[in-house]
């Protein structure tokens, strides 16, 4: 069809979801949509939305990824294979019973119930997308994951996750002018080591920990240095190492982060910048 229309193009109304959806129903094969006679009869579940119980068999009402919600079908549990998404959907179920100090999951819910589930499952989906949007812009190994599990609202409208400092008019960031000619600044520190310049010892550990006492600065090697990466006088600069999580807090207090792993004592967490 594109072929034919060679010197024709026309703007398209319908998202590549929907223009997706559209040619497996007309049984249509477009490489760029990567939709093909395999494929065509393939359907992927994007949530699930509802749920009853009926002669003792267990049916979902489905919305395919790529369809409107008007194509949503009742299906049997022995038809669906996406044991994540039915774990989710049943955490956002116990949850809303609790809440509703019901016990046991009804033979089917009511609508109000079944509202929640959808904006549940929307707002999981808005949320995920902002997660893969914070990791693509992430210069760090750690990982950022977003959770809501307290109500309906979705990512920070007023917020933009930033690597470095924005500086305002006038504010000048100098690069370091001078660097040490330590080969190991740990073992072996030549005199005008970085951490020389506080007049104390090696600020960190072996392990990266902070070993000086609260309030005294801390000298990284820099850019102009001659020891490698490696070096153990190189902490902050490497970013954030520890998977955090970007979170809804329970008592009004907005988002805020927390880490998923052990973090041991004086250990580097995450550098604080702004404008």
């Amino acid at each position: 069809m594109a072929e034919i229309l060679k010197d024709c193009c026309v703007p398209c109304k319908i998202t590549l979801d929907e223009l997706e959806a559209l040619c497996c129903r007309e049984k249509l094969c477009c490489q760029e949509l990567n939709v093909s006679k395999v494929s065509d009869s393939e359907y992927e579940v994007e949530f699930l939305s509802d749920y009853k119980r009926t002669k003792g068999e267990e049916f979902y009402f489905v919305k395919w990824k790529g369809f409107p919600e008007s194509d949503n079908t009742w299906e049997p549990k022995r038809n669906l294979k996406c044991p994540k998404l039915m774990k989710l959907f049943h955490l956002d179920l116990d949850q809303l019973l609790k809440r509703q100090k019901k016990r046991g999951i009804p033979k089917r819910l009511d609508r109000e119930a079944a509202l929640i589930m959808v904006q549940k499952a929307k707002l999981r989906q808005s949320l995920h997308r902002w997660e893969t949007h914070l990791n693509k812009t992430r210069n760090h190994p750690g990982r950022i994951y977003v959770a809501n599990e307290v109500d309906l609202d979705g990512p920070p409208k007023h917020f933009t996750y930033i690597n470095n400092y924005k500086v305002g008019p006038g504010i000048v960031l100098n690069e370091m002018a001078v660097g040490c000619e330590c080969k190991d600044c740990f073992k072996e520190p030549m005199n005008g080591c970085c951490p020389g310049a506080s007049l104390h010892r090696m600020a960190y550990n072996d392990k990266g920990q902070v070993r000086i006492r609260p309030g005294q600065p801390i000298y990284e090697c820099n850019s102009r240095c001659n020891c490698g990466p490696d070096c153990s006088n190189r902490v902050v600069q490497k970013g954030i190492q520890f998977d955090l999580c970007i979170f809804k807090t329970e008592n009004g207090r907005g988002w805020g982060v927390r880490t998923l792993q052990h973090i041991k004592k004086n250990t580097f967490v995450m550098e604080y910048v702004g404008e």
